[in-house]
């Protein structure tokens, strides 16, 4: 059976890595996954989707107010009947992709939550008008955590379908940690990281702050891993304050897990989150975590991570930072099983999932 996950584009980023994560480890027998794109391009992923034995297909970008994109999506549906499932995972917009699925007779339709809110923009109140219209499309809710689907569908029943990762892959490594920290010049410097796209969410601007302040207090060096429309600017910010010279800004990234063996601390000062992968990883990767009150209670998998208000201030982050014991890294994969983020298990459990809601319909 061909499960049919809709996305913006199959770059690297939390989702997609998360949907590869269960691509990688689902039984392929049984299911497999195709991909309905909103660009042009194959994405980061799409040669290892092709390897896996998916397709990635192409529309263009989401617009509700575009008859030439609304005529797209019908046409795609209607041309692939071989879908009993379709699952979504554009958010609040997720209803106009369903909208199509259900009129061309889609019996499975999954609207997927991935965030607690949205950036207050223009397009907001255009999202919550889309986001009330879900229930009538879907006939399956999924969050990857209770913020996020509390926000997202207002009190109606939903699965929770968690960022799972393959633990093993993260466990601290002596020898990568001293291979990588010698690539970037970092001596014995404290090495503060971040994964996460340079947006509004992420607030990284908070988080140059923060780094200048512990900086003051000790040699550091930050590591940012990830793109975005809001690079140009941090790395702008970075500049004026003369932090250019501590900051790697490390791109988009296949090897996030060694990258993260090199951190000494991990900061995620988000204004907004649904359940973060990355944190899930840099918790299987043994590192102190420090994260807003705005990251979901999930998704601290263990207590290594520890939450802090922004209301308190950069220079509050930076004294909590510097008095951090980074002495001692533990073995955390049984830790992250236990807590029910394997990608192993969690694997089986989405396969059953989907079986079960096929077999009913």
């Amino acid at each position: 059976m061909r499960v049919l996950q809709v996305v913006t584009d199959m770059n690297r980023g939390g989702l997609e890595t998360m949907l590869m994560n269960y691509y990688r480890h689902i039984d392929r027998e049984n299911i497999q996954f195709d991909f309905l794109t909103h660009r042009p391009y194959e994405g980061e992923y799409g040669s290892e989707i092709g390897k896996l034995g998916g397709t990635v297909y192409h529309l263009p970008r989401l617009n509700p107010f575009s008859p030439g994109y609304r005529r797209a999506l019908n046409a795609f549906f209607a041309g692939h009947k071989e879908y009993r499932i379709v699952h979504v995972h554009q958010d609040c917009m997720s209803s106009v992709i369903l909208k199509y699925a259900k009129k061309n007779g889609v019996p499975v339709r999954i609207a997927h939550s991935h965030t607690s809110d949205q950036e207050d923009n223009y397009k907001y109140p255009i999202k919550l008008y889309y986001r009330r219209q879900i229930p009538r499309y879907a006939t399956e809710l999924a969050a990857c955590s209770r913020k996020a689907g509390d926000w997202m569908f207002g009190g109606a029943e939903y699965i929770l379908v968690n960022n799972a990762i393959d633990a093993e892959k993260f466990e601290f490594d002596i020898k990568t940690r001293d291979k990588i920290r010698k690539e970037y010049g970092f001596d014995d410097e404290l090495v503060l990281g971040h994964v996460g796209s340079f947006s509004k969410a992420k607030n990284h601007d908070f988080l140059i702050d923060v780094f200048q302040k512990a900086n003051k207090r000790l040699p550091a060096r930050l590591m940012l891993i990830g793109e975005g429309a809001l690079k140009d600017i941090i790395e702008a910010k970075a500049h004026s304050l003369g932090l250019s010279d501590r900051i790697v800004f490390a791109g988009k990234r296949d090897d996030v897990a060694e990258l993260m063996q090199a951190m000494d601390i991990f900061a995620f000062p988000s204004l907004f989150e649904g359940l973060p992968l990355s944190l899930v990883e840099a918790q299987a990767a043994g590192l102190p975590c420090y994260v807003s009150e705005a990251v979901s209670d999930e998704s601290s998998v263990s207590d290594i991570v520890k939450r802090l208000p922004l209301s308190a201030g950069a220079e509050t982050w930076a004294e909590v930072i510097y008095r951090t014991d980074i002495s001692k890294r533990r073995q955390m994969s049984d830790e992250i099983r236990r807590a029910g983020y394997d990608i192993k298990e969690n694997a089986r459990k989405l396969e059953e999932f989907y079986l079960s809601r096929a077999e009913e319909v």
